[in-house]
């Protein structure tokens, strides 16, 4: 394989982790996911992995709920989504850790830059849970954060559409898709890539973006070879 990078961090929603069932974990839904991330392992790219909790989870839908404990109530259910790609990953062979921003020792280990390094450097993939660790940032902001903790050269973003259009493509048939964009234009223009402090973070630390559908979940495979998947989001 001709991979373009060294080491990526790759971002999964809660709700692709779900596959049909919309809730919960579909393991045969997160097994297509794996396959192509331990191909990646195999060639020698470093993986890192941030999971969201969004099957299980949404803070911002918790209603009067304080603010502080429903981003809590998700960081757990990231931790769930974290162990459930792990055991996956682990079934077909590959070597994993999870780390998570909140202590939970008996689980996971706790998140520390150098030990991330260092697991990528010996060929396992990393698993990032709980976000950032605190309120009031989305785990798109902790996958920024991430991976310019890591030196990671790009964040895959794997969603339910196939990049980034200037409209919402369900609501818009004439939703004009991006082949490449900028993040100056990403927060100029508001786009609905990443929330603006993760597209802050990824343009002040030069880390380029490819948002891309995970349907086909090979696309996260040819999203490190090939050219034409998804939008690319750079500092042009």
């Amino acid at each position: 394989m001709n991979s373009k990078y060294k080491r990526i961090l790759l971002k999964l929603s809660g709700e692709s982790l779900a596959g049909n069932e919309k809730h919960g974990i579909n393991f045969d839904t997160v097994a297509s996911f794996c396959e192509p991330i331990k191909k990646l392992t195999d060639d020698g790219v470093q993986v890192a992995i941030v999971v969201g909790g969004g099957n299980f989870w949404r803070g911002r839908s918790s209603g009067d709920m304080d603010r502080t404990r429903a981003d809590h109530m998700g960081m757990l259910a990231t931790t769930i989504n974290a162990l459930g790609v792990a055991d996956s990953l682990e079934q077909l062979g590959v070597d994993v850790r999870v780390q998570t921003a909140i202590s939970m020792r008996q689980i996971a280990e706790p998140y520390i830059r150098n030990r991330a390094i260092r697991h990528m450097e010996k060929g396992r993939v990393v698993i990032f849970g709980c976000g950032t660790g605190n309120p009031f940032f989305s785990t798109d902001t902790a996958a920024a954060l991430r991976a310019a903790e890591i030196e990671a050269e790009i964040i895959l973003k794997a969603t339910m559409v196939d990049g980034v259009y200037d409209s919402d493509p369900e609501v818009n048939p004439n939703a004009k898709r991006f082949d490449k964009l900028s993040f100056y234009d990403v927060l100029e223009k508001d786009l609905k890539v990443m929330d603006s402090t993760a597209a802050a973070i990824c343009k002040d630390n030069n880390i380029d973006l490819l948002v891309f559908s995970i349907d086909n979940p090979d696309n996260i495979y040819k999203a490190v070879t090939e050219e034409s998947v998804g939008t690319l989001v750079t500092n042009m």
